[in-house]
């Protein structure tokens, strides 16, 4: 039998748009943080760029989808259940190595805080930018806190995209349901428009 509102909190067109805005909002958010200030936590250039280059990268998948919806384009949300996969594959892989090398440097980024937020010396001695200054919240609330907001966060940010493109999936799956439906008005036509986008909201 056919489920159409399993696993939905929202309406799922707009509840789909709010979700792919979240996910823009903290992927601007996260992209910008380590654009500025990764090279005090990963120290193999330029690991912390493509880090967060991919962040930027969700970030416009997530407003393309959430334009996808608001126009009602099967087209353009279809492509965007095809795309989601390959960026939660991506978000994953690069999860696994930012915890890795998180913890990799933890003594490097020990020794920056214990030497007033200078950039580790290796990374200095690379010519690479000391600019802006490490964040002395870091060094504040230390290492292990570190550690377990990086983990929480990109746990989240995988949870929130595998249901991002749960609704995505759901939202083009709706639209060839109802796509199908008669009616006894011009051979379907006006029952499909009256019944449809009520329901696609």
């Amino acid at each position: 039998m056919w489920c159409d509102n399993c696993l939905l909190v929202l309406p799922l067109r707009a509840g789909a748009i709010a979700w792919a805005a979240i996910i823009a909002i903290y992927s601007l958010g996260g992209g910008i943080f380590l654009l500025k200030y990764g090279q005090y936590f990963f120290f193999l250039y330029p690991e912390w760029q493509i880090y967060g280059g991919i962040g930027m990268g969700v970030m416009g998948v997530a407003v393309v989808t959430a334009v996808a919806l608001s126009v009602r384009s099967y087209t353009f949300s279809r492509a965007m259940q095809f795309v989601w996969p390959f960026v939660i594959v991506v978000c994953a892989v690069r999860a696994i190595l930012m915890i890795v090398e998180l913890n990799r440097g933890k003594d490097k980024i020990q020794w920056e805080c214990d030497n007033g937020g200078q950039l580790y010396w290796e990374s200095a001695a690379a010519n690479i930018s000391t600019s802006p200054a490490f964040p002395t919240e870091f060094c504040i609330v230390g290492f292990p806190t570190i550690n377990t907001a990086y983990i929480v966060s990109l746990l989240v940010d995988l949870v929130f995209q595998i249901y991002m493109f749960f609704l995505v999936w759901r939202f083009c799956a709706r639209l060839v349901h109802y796509s199908g439906m008669k009616g006894p008005f011009g051979n379907g036509k006006l029952a499909r428009r009256v019944v449809i986008m009520p329901l696609l909201d």
